[in-house]
């Protein structure tokens, strides 16, 4: 058992862009080790909330906790408490996040990409770099690729190298924003296989995806979102056999 019931959790979380409400009281606790899988139609405010947890969007209202402490609190656009910034910068550093564009550094190699922020932000040594990122390569099956340049590789093996560079921060929670959406159809597999190796040895992971094959076979809970709000959440089967909500009944059918 971990020390602490919840390793992330929102409160009333919302977001707006001006007038545009985009998140909306959403409400959501991840144990450690869960998988989630996130899915609702375009403009639902998915990704907007995946990248609330990290930072890469300020909240506009409600609370953030990483590992039962309070990360964030903001109220009416304005901090109302914030974890000091030593903490702040330690909560961060537990989620790594990849996105649908793959953001590799084009000049340096798939090895030097993935050693980057273990020594720059973790301030590893070159050399424990290097044997972690190896190490990691090996792990998304791109070891004899290790001294090539992203244009050489795949969209698939881009993403499997920005996988591996999530890694390389050594997370304990895993964001994945649509990791699929920007690949050819005959390059999806590869990068599933990889999040379902992590998902099978333990990894917290909150997927947002269209993949629904993925989300039935991988997640332990299976979030609807539309509107900027969560309509319904359960397990795969609930979700999928028997949606309550209409809108997520609606979506589902026109997915599936």
């Amino acid at each position: 058992m971990s020390e602490y019931e919840y390793i992330l959790k929102t409160e009333h979380l919302g977001k707006s862009f001006g007038s545009l409400e985009v998140l909306k009281d959403v409400n959501l606790s991840v144990k450690k080790g869960e998988v989630i899988c996130i899915i609702g139609p375009s403009g639902a405010g998915k990704s907007t909330y995946l990248r609330s947890l990290n930072q890469l969007e300020k909240i506009t209202s409600g609370k953030i906790f990483v590992k039962d402490e309070l990360f964030l609190h903001r109220e009416h656009n304005k901090t109302v408490l914030r974890s000091a910034p030593d903490k702040q910068k330690a909560m961060l550093l537990e989620m790594g996040m990849v996105f649908q564009r793959f953001n590799l550094f084009p000049h340096k190699t798939v090895l030097e990409n993935v050693m980057l922020a273990p020594t720059l932000v973790r301030k590893k040594t070159k050399t424990e770099a290097k044997a972690l990122a190896t190490k990691l390569i090996e792990r998304v099956g791109l070891s004899s690729k290790l001294n090539e340049y992203p244009s050489k590789l795949s969209g698939g093996q881009q993403q499997r190298v920005a996988i591996a560079r999530a890694l390389a921060m050594e997370p304990e929670i895993m964001l994945f924003d649509e990791p699929t959406s920007a690949l050819d159809p005959e390059l999806v597999g590869e990068v599933l296989n990889v999040m379902k190796d992590l998902a099978k040895q333990g990894m917290t992971m909150l997927c947002v995806t269209h993949e629904m094959g993925f989300a039935k076979e991988v997640a332990d809970r299976v979030v609807f979102m539309a509107d900027g709000m969560i309509l319904e959440e359960g397990s795969p089967k609930e979700l999928f056999e028997h949606p309550k909500n209409e809108k997520a009944a609606n979506f589902l059918k026109s997915v599936l």
